[in-house]
């Protein structure tokens, strides 16, 4: 047998060994489902099929039947495996940090010195806003900054052409000047998607000529895939949306009288990073391929290992609540950019979404969390040191093919469409549906938000209605639950107390603490809290409290409870005249002469069906 992508041999028994990996599977759904093991098909393993949000099917077991051809090693055309080759020293990617919302130049000065000598290596200025730096205050701000050393990126908004003169000028005259690399920043193509801000288009073209005259490496453009990852992106959409944008960009500045050559150096890329591990890892990879095949197009093939790929934490994955798990979710962001090759990641503060940052938390503490997350994975864990960690992996190397189709695809469609800017509708009908379908599966719980959708904690401190302000253009995963948790603070402030539904217990403690433990995680997740007073048997004065304890009633046992007593305690709690509902499916009170006004199980919309609960508790 022979593999259909490589053309190497299978092991002799590569085929029977599959099968017996199939065996395994089909006993263990058997023993799970409790049905004899001869009723199970052999390819019942491929209900852990899952399908990502470029309809990609990944595979719960990838073999050397899904071996691709050797890619060319690290350093070569079509950089897959990273732009720097073996025989450049391994350093890991640039650890970024963001400064200008100090508020004054000289703050921001003792700030930038303070983390390039704990760590931070690459600077971006943050100018907008207005208590944010000006472009005048650059000169005091990068005091002693040595930008051969720390490349410094600029985010001024409208106020890009101000700012990078005043960039340019810093550069003149440093050492090493001819080694210097310094970005503008102008985003014009993008920022429209998430209403950031950005010059024009052809004051992008103006800087893209001075960039291009500066002895130094300046590049003037933003590609900026995080625009469409804030709206929803999936990761195919969000590369070949940047490629759409970067081409068209390309266009301008050649049909500006820039050669092939120069416009391409004019430009540089941003994905977000999500805490979708192996998405993210081929992400990175796919997009140099891509970047590269452009490249080869335009006749200037060894130009695309030079284009920055930077990233950062994706904005859409924070939450406001319980933000500390934020660290997670950008540590594996940050491992997931820096294994696929990202010149360099921000990692931003995990309470990031959080207006302000979080109450009577040290923004220094704050800074520092997020500088040590990249130094953890390039020092400690050693990263920095190794190229291309995932390389040879089936499932990596398959993915990076699959992503990389996908994107390639939605290119050469809006490509078919006129090009970026003619086909702005359907990018954002694409990046609607596609927000669509994940805030839909968040919803159902089918993607778990840890502290959001799963594991809430209703003990923290509420935060102030200023502090969760939504931050502006982003569709943040959390947003929908959080209003929930909203909307549970503000009658926890009124009412003294979170609106709250009553549980009925049947059966002893091994019967029903499945179900009382799952609905207490499942409407803490909307902000309600239960009251749980243990096993209840009807008729017994213990019944009678557990039901007058709210206005929603949700009954919880096993299976075998609700056949033996769950009739029984429903009839009683009719009595009460409140909304009963049923922890388990439909089947458990089937055939019955009463049924539950509602069910409540896996198979529900969560978010619908709390904020429904919400409102009758009258919240």
């Amino acid at each position: 047998m022979t593999d259909a992508h490589n053309g190497t041999p299978l092991p002799a028994d590569f085929e029977e060994t599959q099968q017996e990996w199939c065996k395994a599977a089909a006993k263990v759904f058997a023993r799970v489902h409790k049905k004899d093991v001869a009723d199970v098909p052999l390819d019942i393993w491929k209900r852990l099929i899952r399908t990502t949000y470029d309809d990609i099917k990944i595979k719960p077991l990838f073999t050397r039947a899904d071996e691709l051809a050797e890619a060319p090693e690290p350093g070569k055309f079509p950089y897959l495996r990273g732009a720097k080759g073996p025989s450049e020293k391994a350093e890991g990617w640039g650890i970024t940090e963001r400064f200008g919302a100090e508020g004054d130049a000289k703050t921001t000065n003792e700030k930038v010195l303070h983390a390039l000598n704990y760590g931070t290596n690459s600077i971006v200025v943050d100018l907008r806003g207005d208590d944010h730096i000006a472009p005048a205050d650059l000169k005091q701000a990068l005091d002693k900054v040595l930008f051969a050393y720390a490349p410094v990126r600029l985010e001024a908004g409208k106020d890009a052409v101000e700012a990078a003169k005043v960039l340019l000028e810093l550069a003149s005259g440093q050492e090493k000047e001819e080694e210097i690399h310094i970005e503008f920043g102008a985003s014009p193509l993008t920022a429209s998607y998430d209403d950031s801000e950005s010059v024009s288009i052809d004051d992008a073209v103006e800087l893209a000529k001075l960039g291009n005259e500066a002895k130094a490496d300046a590049r003037a453009i933003l590609v900026d895939g995080v625009s469409f990852s804030n709206q929803g992106a999936s990761d195919g959409e969000e590369i070949g949306f940047v490629l759409a944008a970067a081409v068209e960009y390309l266009r301008k500045l050649v049909d500006a009288g820039l050669s092939a050559e120069d416009a391409f150096n004019q430009l540089s890329f941003r994905f977000a990073a999500t805490d979708e591990q192996f998405n993210e890892i081929t992400k990175f990879r796919a997009a140099r391929i891509l970047w590269a095949r452009v490249a080869e197009v335009l006749g200037v093939p060894e130009l695309a290992a030079h284009t920055p790929q930077h990233a950062i934490t994706a904005p859409v994955m924070f939450t406001q609540r319980d933000p500390w798990v934020n660290m997670l979710r950008s540590t594996v962001a940050a491992f997931s950019a820096g294994v696929g090759g990202s010149t360099d990641m921000e990692v931003l503060p995990f309470d990031f979404a959080i207006k302000g940052g979080l109450p009577n938390t040290s923004r220094d503490f704050v800074h520092r969390i997020a500088r040590n997350t990249n130094l953890l994975l390039i020092e400690e864990s050693h990263l920095g040191y190794v190229i291309d960690p995932a390389g040879g992996a089936y499932y990596a190397e398959k993915l990076t093919q699959e992503v990389a189709e996908t994107a390639w695809k939605l290119f050469t469609e809006v490509e078919s469409k006129g090009g970026f800017t003619a086909a702005a509708d359907f990018i954002r009908e694409t990046l609607d549906a596609t927000s669509k379908a994940r805030y839909e599966d968040i919803s159902r719980r089918k993607k778990s938000v840890t502290a959001i959708n799963e594991f809430p904690n209703l003990a923290e401190k509420p935060l102030s209605k200023e502090s969760r302000t939504e931050p502006k253009g982003v569709r943040r995963w959390a947003a929908e639950f959080e209003a929930m948790r909203n909307r549970s603070d503000d009658y926890l402030e009124e009412h003294g107390v979170r609106p709250t539904v009553g549980l009925i217990p049947l059966g002893p403690l091994a019967k029903h603490n499945i179900r009382t433990g799952w609905i207490t995680n499942l409407v803490g997740t909307g902000g309600i809290a239960v009251n749980n007073p243990g096993q209840v048997v009807p008729g017994e004065d213990g019944f009678k409290e557990a039901a007058d304890a709210a206005d929603i009633l949700i009954i919880c046992g096993n299976d075998k409870e609700y056949e033996a007593s769950g009739l029984e305690a429903l009839k009683a709690l009719r009595e009460t005249g409140k909304t009963i509902l049923l922890a388990g499916s439909e089947k458990s009170f089937e055939g019955k002469e009463d049924a539950p006004d509602g069910y409540l199980n896996v198979k529900i919309n969560a978010g619908e069906t709390l904020s429904d609960m919400l409102t009758k508790l009258g919240a």
